[in-house]
């Protein structure tokens, strides 16, 4: 099950990358800082895309579980 810890970790990482960002976009507006949108907007698609990946990691490792467990039975 090492596979759903790892897979559950990187989804983790990559909600906090989106949430970072979505907090430096934020207040770059209030505040007037000069932010790089561009930049931003790659790190959110990245983000969303390593999650993606991740989460069908994790489906994929309870799918394999599952048959595993009716091949035993």
């Amino acid at each position: 099950m090492q596979v759903l810890a790892t897979a559950a970790a990187g989804m983790f990482a990559a909600a906090d990358r989106l949430s970072a960002s979505a907090q430096r976009t934020a207040a770059s507006s209030l505040e007037g800082s000069k932010v790089d949108l561009a930049h931003e907007v790659v790190e959110q698609v990245s983000a969303k895309i390593d999650f993606k990946a991740n989460a069908a990691v994790a489906k994929t490792a309870d799918e394999m579980t599952g048959a595993l467990l009716d091949m035993k039975v």
